[in-house]
């Protein structure tokens, strides 16, 4: 495991502070807690930005559509068999 050093302002350090203190950890895990569901946020953001920007893309709209039209040809397919 890496060391990080870092800064932060001093209204943020007491309120991590508090927190290790009400959760009993240390303030590293805080952070680190914290940094792991912040960037699971932007990772969540930024595939919420692609499937907006693929929904104003007509050729991907058309692609999508024929995958759905042959997986319902599936489905009726395996409830006739």
């Amino acid at each position: 495991m890496a060391t990080f050093t870092s800064s932060l302002p001093d209204d943020i350090l007491q309120q991590l502070a508090a927190v290790a203190s009400r959760l009993n950890l240390p303030k590293n895990r805080v952070i680190e807690k914290a940094l792991r569901v912040y960037l699971e946020q932007l990772d969540k953001a930024a595939f919420a930005r692609s499937y907006k920007k693929m929904s104003q893309d007509a050729d991907m709209l058309n692609i999508a559509e024929e995958g759905l039209a042959e997986y319902y040809k599936d489905i009726i397919a395996q409830d006739e068999d």
